[in-house]
């Protein structure tokens, strides 16, 4: 029998994370019930002994990103500025999307927060994180008396 540890957060970010998803997929419509944040969009997938993290951030400069690993909980906050300002008369459609934003991810996996490379190249975050290899647990033989 394996013991799983229980994780309760982690249960309701995924709940929060796919409720999020429901939301942000209807975001080009323009709801008023929608929010008008920034939000860039986020991978998380595992390769063999890699957690790898990809996030669109297409306008956003590599100094205005900060990431952040603790307790195993990724964090990525940055901005995204608008850097004209123009008189919304002048627009027939204004679709993207500034300000600051932060998204948080519990990883799937113990990671090694030492070794972590990230890389910013064209608009995408690359974030690889190495898996903590896990401890098999060695059987012992208890004698009875």
């Amino acid at each position: 029998m394996t013991l799983v540890k229980f994780e309760p957060l982690r249960e309701i970010e995924s709940l929060h994370n796919t409720i999020q998803k429901y939301f942000d997929d209807f975001a080009p419509f323009n709801s008023p019930f929608l929010t008008e944040e920034y939000s860039p969009k986020i991978d998380i997938s595992e390769k063999e002994n890699l957690v790898v993290v990809t996030a669109e951030i297409p306008g956003v400069k590599k100094e205005d990103l900060k990431l952040t690993l603790q307790d195993n909980i990724l964090t990525i906050e940055g901005e995204k500025k608008n850097e004209s300002v123009v008189d919304e008369k002048d627009y027939y459609r204004k679709e993207r999307r500034f300000g600051s934003f932060k998204r948080t991810f519990t990883l799937p996996f113990e990671v090694e927060s030492d070794k972590v490379n990230a890389d910013f190249k064209d608009g995408v975050l690359s974030i690889k994180l190495n898996k903590v290899k896990p401890e098999i647990p060695e059987e012992k033989v208890i004698k009875i008396k």
